[in-house]
């Protein structure tokens, strides 16, 4: 007998193993994807009434609000440069640029305030700005985009010390957190500077490779078997704002395939705007994340976000135009306008 079934195991076809071994390995990521398949993002194609009239006007309407938002200086919200910067990408995503555009002037002002915010260290953060790497992440990923497009001058210098600075203050694991010094890292801080340094890289910016692995490292390791993130290493459990934030981390850090990636963005399809999974606190940071990866997954991913989005934020728009929530109604409206805008494709970031 048992030299009988040793013959059979020896007759087993051995590419039969194959697919039963990886089965097993790669099983805790697939099951929180609910399915085994490799994940490739798509191709983000437009989408039938994607930019409809209704949202066009709900974009003018908080256009003009956040326009008339601006103090003399340029500045939004006390002279937050974090705030400053989102509120200058609303008008980016619509097509402005300084000097160019209906809102030309209010991107050149918004400039003109976080350049005189850009300290010798490279460091970029306004008086209020209290947790200055969330400054620096938005600020530079704002300078990349206005470099990228316009070659303003003055700004390769100022854009190119913010770079260096945050590749300099990334600890040993991977990440950032608040301050601009090698600590310890969380999710939130650090997706702000992968999106910096990879509109960096796209404007023409040095950014090393290695800094870049060290990131996707650090996120596999926050990633749980369920596909979504942790906050840090040391504090486990997933919600919708900080796996946006995982998958459009790893989106920007150039991993556009694998079980890893396709078990994250099943995660965060999950949690579609308007069901209580999406609705956990930071909606606009969360949406903002979400948002563009769900475009950068693109295919039926982006086919079934889109109109779920769009119309939750419409809802949400006050009759003067402006959103409310997080950090106050000028960070809520820039958040707001640069999801609703992401269809048009403008923002150079978006580009895979």
């Amino acid at each position: 007998m048992r030299r009988s079934s040793s013959k059979a195991i020896r007759k087993f076809p051995a590419a039969w193993l194959l697919p039963i071994l990886a089965l097993f390995m790669t099983g805790w990521v697939a099951l929180g994807a609910g399915h085994l398949k490799e994940f490739q993002a798509g191709q983000t194609s437009s989408l039938k009434n994607e930019y409809n009239p209704t949202i066009r006007r709900a974009i003018a309407h908080g256009l003009k609000w956040l326009a008339a938002r601006q103090a003399a200086n340029g500045s939004f919200d006390s002279g937050s440069t974090a705030i400053t910067s989102l509120g200058a990408l609303a008008f980016v995503a619509g097509g402005n640029l300084p000097g160019q555009g209906q809102y030309g002037h209010n991107v050149s002002r918004a400039l003109h305030y976080v350049l005189a915010h850009c300290h010798r260290s490279g460091l970029i953060a306004g008086p209020n700005d209290g947790t200055p790497m969330y400054s620096q992440g938005f600020s530079t990923l704002f300078l990349a985009e206005i470099y990228g497009e316009s070659q303003a001058p003055g700004l390769r210098n100022k854009l190119q010390k913010a770079v260096r600075l945050i590749i300099d203050t990334q600890n040993d694991a991977g990440g950032w957190r608040y301050q601009p010094v090698q600590m310890d890292g969380d999710l939130s801080v650090t997706i702000c500077q992968v999106m910096a340094l990879r509109a960096a890289r796209q404007a023409g910016i040095g950014v090393p490779r290695r800094t870049m692995e060290k990131a996707i490292s650090f996120v596999r390791r926050l990633q749980n078997p369920d596909g979504g993130f942790s906050y840090m290493l040391n504090i486990s459990g997933s919600d919708f704002p900080r796996s946006a934030a995982g998958v459009a981390l790893l989106f920007y850090s150039g991993v556009y395939k694998g079980r890893v990636i396709g078990a994250a963005v099943h995660y965060v399809s999950g949690c579609l705007p308007g069901t209580p999974e999406n609705n956990q606190g930071n909606y606009f940071y969360g949406n903002y994340y979400g948002t563009q990866a769900m475009f950068l997954a693109g295919g039926k991913w982006w086919a079934e976000w889109w109109p779920a989005m769009s119309k939750n934020l419409l809802a949400r728009q006050a009759a003067n135009g402006e959103w409310s929530g997080g950090a106050g109604a000028s960070y809520g409206t820039a958040m707001a306008l640069i999801i609703l805008q992401i269809p048009k494709r403008l923002l150079p970031i978006l580009q895979k």
